[in-house]
């Protein structure tokens, strides 16, 4: 008998189109490995999901991105459930959602980190948190949603919003951007992306030819080796599951490896044709529909001894 797998994506985050991209081309992937596979857009609607959720599927592949998704919410219903889902659980994904906590908890195992701290956009926009250039970001956003870079003389319009708004405001860092992707106990490879614009947003990472991958990053050994430790212990450390993958910036008018600074992780990060998980796993042999399998396969063997 065919294994009944779930594809759980849409949803309503700011990232729900990248979510269907990414579900459509999972559900490909896996029929093409010979499961038998059905999709839901999820919505707000918990007894519509419940009736998607019946009969039971053997295991959800949640590509659900941002809030409601990838922030515990769905994975505390699939646990209440009992279902076997793909991806980190509960603990990981609400820690690893909430930006300052995530911080907070990696410095404690060395893993360094921009200098931040957590405050209303109003006083982000006054400059409160730290002079000029520094970032903004939403506390529990993904995709580099409203997230802002403020400059010497910037006006900071492009931080307004709702004035009593947490953000994380952090020490902008000079640089590489590079990410790093974890597949089970093991970090893949390094890519260094740079965008046309200079800032890897929304915009550069979802629309082609707005951004340049290199994979493996052309990166100093040393450099190389530290950001593949930081990003697998900072997999390691959340409790995080099947793939993850970290985002980090490499100042390199720094001595050695002291420029590496870790930002965040996604513990759902995306599937797109776009996409750096799959284009890493591409890099070392792993083909997209074998990538999806896997991920299907180390959620059952996970779930085996609750059962």
């Amino acid at each position: 008998m065919k294994t009944r797998v779930l594809v759980l994506m849409g949803g309503w985050s700011a990232e729900r189109d990248v979510s269907l991209s990414t579900g459509a081309g999972a559900a490909a992937a896996l029929r093409e490995k010979g499961y038998e596979v059905a999709t839901y857009d999820v919505s707000r609607d918990l007894p519509a999901l419940l009736r998607a959720l019946e009969p039971r599927p053997d295991v959800v592949f949640n590509v659900l991105h941002g809030r409601g998704g990838e922030d515990g919410v769905i994975q505390g219903v699939l646990d209440m459930l009992g279902i076997t889902y793909t991806h980190s659980g509960l603990l990981a994904s609400a820690v690893a959602m909430d930006k300052p906590m995530t911080k907070r908890l990696l410095q404690t195992v060395g893993v360094r980190s921009p200098r931040g701290a957590t405050v209303t956009r109003a006083a982000a926009a006054r400059g409160e948190a730290m002079p000029a250039p520094f970032v903004v970001k939403p506390v529990n956003e993904g995709s580099s949603v409203g997230v802002a870079v403020v400059r010497e003389g910037d006006n900071r319009s492009s931080i307004e919003g709702d004035p009593d708004e947490l953000v994380l405001v952090e020490e902008f860092v000079p640089g590489h951007d590079l990410f790093v992707s974890v597949m089970g106990d093991r970090a893949l490879a390094v890519t260094e992306v740079q965008a046309n614009s200079g800032f890897y947003d929304y915009e550069a990472k979802y629309t082609a030819g707005m951004a340049r991958h290199l994979v493996p990053a052309p990166l100093p050994p040393d450099v190389y080796a530290e950001a593949m430790r930081f990003s697998l212990l900072a997999h390691q450390t959340l409790g995080c599951q099947g793939v993850s993958r970290s985002d980090l910036r490499w100042d390199d008018t720094k001595p050695g490896t002291e420029g590496l600074y870790f930002l965040e992780i996604n513990t759902q990060p995306g599937m797109t044709p776009l996409s750096l998980v799959p284009e890493q796993a591409g890099h070392l042999g792993i083909s997209y529909a074998d990538l999806c399998a896997w991920i299907v396969e180390d959620a059952l063997c996970r779930a085996k001894p609750a059962r």
